[in-house]
């Protein structure tokens, strides 16, 4: 029995260990190249307001979109109960005073988890033909996202921003990560997420 649970522990903190790395080392890349589209992912935003989170990934997405990585920025993110915008909305006015033109913009107004942002995104994009995205959001979160827009059948690679205020604090970025273990355990073991 002792032996048994033995291993079992053993498994679990390599298969614990071996996710961490996974990442980690997906956060770190930053895989951008010429897409269809550049999409950031929504975070909070304070009436109309991006959180300083959501602003380092406008700011990183609205980058790409100056080198000329895509035509069309695609925005997400729905609103909390009480809020009078959404993500998007603020995403898009945000993108707009730093020189996108609103013609670039897609929005995707309606989610609020990763999944359905993903599931709103994947529509958006075949609406308009598009296959092929860089996405932005913080390191720890982009292995989720990445495996989530392959499942939804969008050609995704990933640039996430390194400004983020997450990634200045080492406490705040280890809770990202074991937030991001428990988030990709739960989407992958039952195809649900936060």
């Amino acid at each position: 029995m002792a032996r048994s649970v033995l291993v079992i522990g053993v498994l679990a903190g390599a298969l614990i260990g071996y996710a961490t790395f996974r990442i980690l080392d997906q956060g770190a890349r930053d895989e951008r190249r010429q897409a269809d589209a550049i999409v950031v992912l929504g975070a909070a935003q304070y009436d109309g307001r991006p959180s300083p989170v959501f602003a380092a990934r406008i700011d990183h997405a609205v980058e790409l979109y100056h080198e000329g990585l895509a035509p069309i920025l695609i925005v997400t993110g729905g609103k909390a109960a009480g809020d009078r915008t959404t993500e998007a909305a603020s995403a898009r006015a945000y993108a707009i005073d730093r020189g996108v033109p609103d013609t670039a913009i897609l929005a995707e107004e309606r989610s609020r988890t990763t999944r359905e942002s993903i599931a709103g995104i994947a529509h958006l994009m075949r609406e308009q033909d598009l296959t092929t995205a860089v996405f932005v959001s913080d390191p720890s979160h982009m292995l989720r996202v990445l495996q989530m827009a392959s499942d939804a059948g969008i050609t995704g690679y990933g640039s996430a921003t390194t400004t983020s205020p997450v990634e200045r604090d080492p406490v705040a970025r280890a809770d990202a990560v074991v937030h991001e273990l428990g988030a990709l355990a739960l989407y992958l073991l039952s195809g649900r997420s936060p």
